[in-house]
């Protein structure tokens, strides 16, 4: 409770956050905040040599008188709509206080009732957008959304980041108007009266580099807006594409290699789950280097748990894309695998299963004794999930195929780890399992098995007589030394 109170009190309020860019025309805006990095120093570059038009400023947020109330825009003639348009714009550049429920109430409200008459006059193509509606209908948008992002808690308290699922999720205090202002932006680019040449002047890439730095917001339904927007973005304008994949792993690698922190990874992986669907064949060797500089190591940061299921998912779709990929995987979970995460470690094994249901014979055979050397390991984990999860690959019958045919060199592998867990496993289930397995194999190759068994019961005898060899060898030893202490002693007298 003491944490819930800290995170409220020490969190940056939206009034406060006016000197950071509200209120301001969009060519002056100032997305960055100081504890919240940009995703690169060109992007601040690109924004600055590429200023939209300035347009007169927004009404200041101290005076509510200069909300007018405007007549509907069903209720003007076709040709007056245009102007109205622009106006009820403009009365939606008006920056509200939401950290006083009290303050502003009217103005509040007024603008809340524009929003959403623009997203009915929008959505219903009653009047086709010409180009001056188009920008300024996106510069009203980038005034309201682009804006600085609160400090996460821990950059105010200097604690570790949490898992989102362990505390309650923070909600944007102008979500009532900011949702709407992301509902009309999504019914713009879904609309079919939307001329895309004419929208890609205004939705350039500083609009979806400073879209990408809103992915770090904390609030969930921001960032499923978010999500769903950009994912129409890239499939609206194509020649955004390749820019938009670029901007996307450079978060990633930012998150993977310096901060480990940011609230939009599950999402973007989600985004790139569709996009790597529709790669096209052969896979061009940008999207492979992707796969094992972005996605592979975003198995490494400790938060994996919260963004693992996108991110497996986009790994698999590799996989099934191109199964030659499979080796490049299964040795890229390989070499990040967690040694005390367990929970990490029975993902991994899900996910493992999922690479191998889409391998080849060719490339099972190139990483086999690697990956089996680590489920062996995994079969003798003293943590019972683990070893419970190891032992369910052999319930799917396309890796007891893989293994059947390489039976020769993966029993020896892993005969060791059975026969421990069958004489000291704690758990019963595991027991049962491993038995299970056992008896596959020996119904196999008789022969086989009994080889393993064999040279298992010689290894055992040779470490038992080692021992006992190593016990006589002390013995004598101390033997000697007793023997010295007490001529020590004779003499001595």
């Amino acid at each position: 409770m003491l944490n819930k109170f800290m995170k409220r009190g020490h969190r940056k309020s939206k009034s406060e956050s006016a000197d950071c860019g509200y209120g301001q025309p969009f060519n002056t805006i100032t997305v960055n905040h100081a504890s919240r990095t940009t995703t690169g120093n060109a992007a601040a570059a690109n924004s600055e040599s590429q200023p939209l038009a300035p347009s007169p400023a927004p009404p200041p947020c101290d005076n509510p008188g200069v909300i007018e109330i405007l007549p509907f825009l069903r209720d003007v003639g076709v040709s007056e709509r245009p102007a109205l348009f622009l106006r009820k714009l403009q009365v939606c550049w008006f920056q509200c206080d939401f950290s006083d429920t009290l303050k502003g109430v009217r103005e509040k409200e007024i603008k809340r009732q524009t929003l959403l008459e623009l997203v009915d006059f929008i959505q219903s193509g009653s009047c086709k957008l010409n180009e001056q509606m188009q920008e300024e209908l996106i510069r009203m948008v980038s005034v309201n959304v682009f804006r600085c992002l609160p400090p996460a808690p821990h950059e105010n308290t200097g604690s570790e980041a949490t898992d989102p699922e362990d505390d309650e999720p923070y909600l944007e205090p102008s979500w009532p108007h900011l949702q709407i202002v992301y509902e009309i932006l999504l019914r713009y680019l879904v609309s079919s009266e939307t001329d895309t040449k004419i929208a890609k002047k205004y939705i350039d890439h500083v609009f979806v580099l400073k879209l990408l730095e809103l992915f770090d917001s904390e609030d969930p339904q921001e960032r499923e807006y978010l999500k769903t927007i950009l994912h129409r973005v890239y499939g609206k304008f194509m020649v955004h594409r390749p820019f938009i994949r670029n901007a996307i792993n450079n978060i990633f690698y930012r998150f993977i290699f310096e901060t480990e922190r940011h609230c939009g990874i599950a999402e973007l992986l989600e985004i790139l789950g569709s996009i790597i669907n529709g790669f096209a064949l052969p896979m061009k060797e940008e999207h492979k280097l992707f796969l094992s500089r972005a996605l592979i190591p975003l198995h490494k940061p400790k938060s994996i748990l919260v963004y693992h299921q996108p991110l497996s998912y986009c790994v698999t779709q590799f996989v099934e894309k191109d199964y030659k990929l499979a080796d490049t995987v299964i040795r890229g979970l390989l070499k990040y695998w967690p040694v005390t995460n367990c929970q990490k470690e029975i993902l991994f094994l899900g996910e493992l299963e999922e690479v191998l249901e889409g391998t080849q014979a060719a490339e099972f055979q190139r990483c086999m004794i690697p990956l089996f050397r680590q489920i062996g390991r995994c079969l003798n984990s003293p943590h019972f999930q683990v070893a419970e999860r190891a032992l369910y690959f052999w319930k799917n019958e396309h890796i007891v195929s893989l293994v059947a045919q390489n039976r020769n060199v993966i029993l020896p592998l892993i005969f060791e780890a059975l026969e421990k867990n069958i004489r000291g496993h704690w758990n019963p289930a595991v027991n049962g399992l491993t038995a299970n397995v056992q008896r596959m194999f020996q119904e196999m190759d008789v022969e086989l098995f009994e080889e393993c068994e064999r040279q298992y019961l010689e290894k055992e005898t040779k470490a038992r007589d080692l021992e006992e060899q190593r016990e006589l060898t002390w013995k004598r030893l101390e033997a000697v030394a007793a023997q010295a202490q007490l001529e020590d002693m004779v003499l001595v007298n």
